[in-house]
């Protein structure tokens, strides 16, 4: 049975994402990915470290794709906006696990870490970036990005605690005043 890759790390991704590293069994990934575990060592003979960085490779490739309208978008605020949206879509609005706060946890080796952060300074860079084109100064950008980072994570945490996924959801509908600030919305002065 062959499996594309990117279906393949997003089967991985599930068992990442709710088990964390460490709770990862072989056989738990090898069941995910509907393939045998000679067949699974076969297409990754680091075994599961070299699982993991494929499907941070995956989750960084996803994120590319969520914060592009943040990137490129010429209005900040609508970019901010659009990747918001993006987010509350991967997210199941605020109920999914983020393999950036599970797969990095407990266990993982350092380059699984190391390329978690990566991903995470990624996605904080991206906003910082949004941020300063809004108007903000660098340090409150970075410091407002930052903080965004946060916040949406622990809504993601708080969404798998209690069932609920209002925090993440706020996060998601503050985040352009969060990173531009409260700015006039065209109002007439």
């Amino acid at each position: 049975m062959t499996v594309r890759d990117d279906e393949l790390y997003d089967r991985l991704a599930e068992v990442f994402r709710s088990a964390g590293y460490e709770g990862a069994s072989l056989g738990a990934l090898a069941e995910a990915a509907g393939l045998r575990r000679a067949s699974l060592y076969h297409r990754f003979p680091g075994g599961k470290a070299e699982m993991a960085e494929a499907v941070l490779d995956r989750v960084g490739r996803l994120f590319a794709d969520v914060l592009e309208p943040m990137r490129t978008d010429p209005d900040p605020r609508a970019g901010i906006a659009a990747s918001a949206e993006r987010l509350t879509d991967i997210y199941g609005g605020g109920l999914l696990a983020c393999a950036l706060d599970t797969l990095p946890l407990s266990g993982a080796p350092e380059p699984v870490r190391t390329k978690a952060a990566s991903v995470a300074r990624t996605w904080i860079t991206t906003m910082a970036d949004a941020a300063q084109r809004g108007g903000r100064p660098a340090g409150e950008a970075n410091a407002a990005a930052e903080d965004a980072f946060v916040r949406i994570e622990g809504g993601l945490v708080h969404g798998r605690l209690f069932g609920d996924g209002a925090p993440f959801r706020r996060a998601i509908a503050e985040l352009p005043d969060q990173l531009l600030g409260r700015q006039s919305r065209g109002a007439a002065l």
